[in-house]
């Protein structure tokens, strides 16, 4: 509560002096001083008199926040242990248990176990909740309670976890745990060469150079690279896959910032692999800043087809500054473009709806633009597929499943309920769709739409003007219809539902790579990407 008194005034300081800071910092280094000045003043009486205790650490992370809160989401402060994690995900090695792990505040989740690390050797599973690491209780945990799973190799903890209501536990020896940018690439149909890539670090490069040569020696004629669900990572990296495809002096991306060292041309500087060989790219609603400055640089040099749904629209570039005391802070420098020059952001954070949500630019306010060879490209919307796919797309409402766990939820109820040895003849049926929306019903999954929160908002504003009883029977009876229409929309959007179902129950048994082997057979975006690299005049034809 004392935070609740405090962080008002703080803040309210400290956006002064970010405002001073944005339009000073060129010319008037005193407004800084004196803002600054103010600042510290202001917090050391804060800690000298204020009525209940306060901690400094605390205070300040607050009012760091503060600052930083009306800017974009991807421009933030890291402590030193942000630092380290940062450092460990671009490198792509580190030490720990192996398994993804999501932190809900009182309990630990495990996402995804990965194969043969420590915590799949110790018997963990998707879903299982770990709430007591060591003798310490994960609820009521002050830290990310990740932290506790960290260590130096060989090093063990006990952790404590629930599974299907019953408590369990196990010892977990920690391990080196290698993060790979390319966790899957195999030889489909003899001659098409199909490269998963996950993320963009250091060893993004080295890893497809290495599969795509191999692909080609064993006979690979054409290539599917998938970065769908590829958040992006770093960006010379980005430049380097390109590269692969297209000569070198190419410009792929180009920077522009209020900053005139910011304003940078990036072109390909190596030889590449292969300029010719038929190129297919599968992107997604997940595939964001990295995966669309590839699949961007790509579509606009007419280089390759890209497969599947509307990517992210991250068109933003950001760059760690470091601070005292091993902090640092990532800011965003400048905006990118692709080699068209469209910028590809899909939402405004410079401009806030009345709700203080950034605004999402819409399609008539998208712009044209021209690839190399003359074909029509948009900015505005992140990168817009040649071949569109419903089972690709992330709809308001699929992306409520995955936010609120109802996927994942169910991935492993299903899990616990049927046996399977062999994915082959897997396949989510209409019976196994209609247990799903029974699950969601048992336990109350429920998602805002847009509508609903204008209707919302003009009940507050009927109540204010004296008018909520009068129309609450009618509002009572629109929440009833749309709640109907709701379901509808679930039904309507089964394809992509299904799809990611299929997905995260086939982890459950077979791991990611597991997955990988089902979907080169059976994914429909995949069997789309082959179709058009066999046909070659359709595939000439949307590249002219």
């Amino acid at each position: 509560m004392k935070n609740k008194f405090i962080l008002p005034v703080l803040l309210s300081a400290i956006l002064v002096i970010s405002v001073g800071f944005t339009s000073a910092v060129k010319s008037d280094f005193f407004e800084i001083a004196k803002q600054l000045e103010i600042f510290t003043t202001l917090y050391k009486e804060l800690n000298m008199n204020y009525v209940d205790e306060v901690t400094p650490a605390t205070l300040m992370d607050n009012a760091i926040k503060g600052v930083l809160e009306d800017l974009d989401p991807y421009t933030v402060y890291w402590n030193e242990q942000a630092v380290e994690d940062s450092r460990i995900k671009n490198s792509g090695v580190y030490t720990g248990i192996g398994a993804t792990v999501r932190s809900t505040g009182e309990k630990l989740i495990i996402i995804e176990p990965f194969k043969d690390y420590p915590a799949d050797k110790a018997g963990l599973k998707a879903g299982d909740e770990i709430i007591k690491v060591g003798s310490t209780n994960v609820e009521g945990y002050e830290d990310d309670p990740r932290d506790m799973l960290k260590g130096n190799t060989g090093s063990s903890v006990e952790v404590t976890f629930m599974r299907q209501g019953k408590k369990q536990m196990t010892d977990i020896t920690r391990g080196s745990v290698e993060i790979n940018a390319v966790p899957y690439y195999k030889l489909i149909n003899n001659d098409i060469g199909y490269i998963v890539l996950s993320a963009f670090n250091r060893k993004t490069t080295s890893q497809t150079k290495s599969a795509l040569e191999d692909l080609k020696l064993k006979g690979a004629k054409k290539i599917i690279l998938d970065l769908r669900g590829n958040p992006g990572g770093l960006l010379n990296e980005a430049i380097s896959i390109v590269n692969l495809f297209v000569p070198k002096g190419e410009v792929i991306t180009t920077t522009k910032s209020s900053i005139e060292k910011y304003n940078k041309v990036y072109k390909t500087t190596k030889e590449p692999v292969d300029t010719e060989i038929p190129l297919a790219v599968l992107v997604n609603g997940r595939s964001a800043s990295a995966s669309e400055i590839v699949s961007g640089g790509l579509q606009d040099l007419d280089r390759a087809v890209i497969v599947g749904a509307r990517s992210f629209g991250k068109g933003l570039v950001q760059r760690p500054k470091k601070l005292t005391y091993g902090t640092q802070l990532k800011v965003t420098i400048s905006r990118y473009y692709t080699p068209s020059g469209r910028c590809i952001q899909a939402l405004d954070y410079w401009n806030r709806d009345e709700n203080g949500d950034p605004v999402r630019k819409e399609s008539k306010e998208y712009n044209a633009f021209k690839t190399k060879g003359g074909r029509t490209v948009y900015d505005g919307g992140g990168i817009l597929p040649d071949i569109e796919l419903e089972t690709a797309e992330f709809s308001t409402v699929t992306t409520a499943l995955l936010k609120d766990q109802a996927i994942f939820d169910y991935a492993t109820e299903y899990h616990y309920k049927n046996q399977m040895s062999d994915w082959s003849n897997f396949k989510i049926t209409e019976n196994d769709f209609q247990d799903f929306i029974k699950f969601l019903k048992d336990n109350n999954f429920d998602y805002e739409t847009e509508t609903e929160t204008k209707f919302e908002e003009a009940m507050r504003r009927a109540d204010d003007d004296g008018l909520k009883d009068e129309i609450n029977n009618s509002y009572i009876a629109l929440i009833a219809s749309l709640d109907k229409a709701k379901d509808k929309k679930i039904i309507a959007k089964k394809a992509e539902i299904m799809s990611l179902l299929s997905d995260e129950i086939l982890k459950r048994y077979f791991y990611r790579e597991g997955l990988y082997d089902y979907q080169v057979v059976n994914n429909l975006e995949i069997k789309a990407a082959m179709d058009v690299l066999n046909d070659e005049k359709e595939y000439k034809r949307i590249l002219k």
